[in-house]
């Protein structure tokens, strides 16, 4: 278990990080999410020993690692840039760390194949230079590296943002599976929301040096615990006073002087127990294969409003549509 305790990360004057408090258990893919700059990989530099925090504590198993010196820490570490040596072999970059360690050249040898095979790196791409792989394959090098050491403790900063969006969902995929065959506690830092949704087990939600909300992807998504946390994560609209007031009108009881928002899916289409009806004109839409994305103008604001395409014409601009949603559903601060 990685305990992080009244931690603050200071620069100069600036404070960074302030009274962090985060529990993250053995085995968990633990993501900290947030926009550019909000302290995320700051905490995770922390963590792996590239900084020493100003205040807290930073425990793992009990133990105080606060100014345990990197190399001692078990933890591996996977950039955003890949970290790797270009000039070296697939081979030779993975077995880098354990010749460092003085292993056993047979040890080296098993080691680094068994791990090659777990990544579906192939014996060819073994005796490459690594100059000569793709983004993808250079990223299951750099993960293989980690892996080899066998730390306690893997961390990801941003691992898949320099790649393709195609390629960016396989591995996703991939890394997830194999993060649970494996059963590492794996910390991981990315600005998408999609991904950190995908990924985890639980998502900590930071802004500004602080963190908002630490919960499961559903806690997160559903019950939002702050206004931050609600527009920060996935598609959602915002309800204006005149369509508050016009739900209201239909029994609604909704606080008119508090923000109200409702993701996208949860407006249907057809009447449903608890919900109350709103009439607006279509203005747009985004057709999307399986699903279709509205803008739809209501009481004088325009909401967007998200369907899966049942093979039934798609609505036409300038056509009127009822739209239905609970109170319930409406998340106010």
């Amino acid at each position: 278990m990685i305990e992080l305790k009244n931690i603050q990360i200071k620069y100069g004057d600036y404070v960074a990080i302030d009274n962090l408090n985060l529990t993250i258990g053995d085995g968990e893919f633990f993501t900290f999410l947030g926009p550019s700059g909000c302290g995320k990989t700051t905490t995770l530099r922390a963590l792996v020993g590239f900084l020493t925090p100003s205040g807290g504590q930073i425990l793992v198993d009990g133990e105080d690692f606060t100014h345990v010196p990197v190399e001692k820490r078990g933890i591996g570490m996977v950039f955003q840039s890949y970290a790797l040596f270009p000039t070296m072999t697939v081979y030779e970059n993975l077995a880098f760390g354990l010749k460092v360690k003085k292993m056993p050249a047979a040890e080296i040898d098993k080691r680094v194949r068994e791990v090659a095979k777990v990544i579906a790196i192939k014996d060819e791409q073994l005796v490459r230079n690594v100059s000569e792989l793709s983004g993808g394959q250079q990223q299951r090098v750099a993960l293989a590296r980690a892996i080899v050491l066998e730390p306690k403790i893997l961390c990801l900063d941003e691992p898949l943002s320099n790649l393709d969006a195609k390629l960016r969902i396989s591995l996703r995929s991939e890394l997830k599976r194999l993060q649970k065959n494996l059963g590492i506690t794996t910390l991981y830092v990315t600005h998408d929301q999609e991904e950190a949704l995908m990924l985890s087990d639980k998502i900590a939600v930071f802004n500004n040096g602080f963190v908002e909300q630490v919960g499961t992807p559903q806690e997160i998504y559903n019950r939002s615990k702050t206004e931050f946390v609600c527009d920060f994560i996935g598609d959602i609209n915002k309800l204006g006073a005149n369509v508050i007031a016009q739900l209201n009108r239909e029994g609604a009881a909704l606080n008119p002087d508090k923000n109200a928002y409702i993701r996208l899916e949860l407006i249907h289409f057809k009447p449903e127990p608890g919900c109350f009806k709103l009439s607006g004109e279509v203005m747009d839409c985004d057709y999307n294969g399986l699903t279709t994305k509205y803008r739809v103008k209501t009481c004088g604001e325009t909401i967007r409003v998200i369907k899966v395409n049942d093979g039934r014409p798609i609505y036409k601009t300038g056509e009127t549509i009822d739209m239905y949603l609970k109170p319930s559903d409406v998340l106010q601060y």
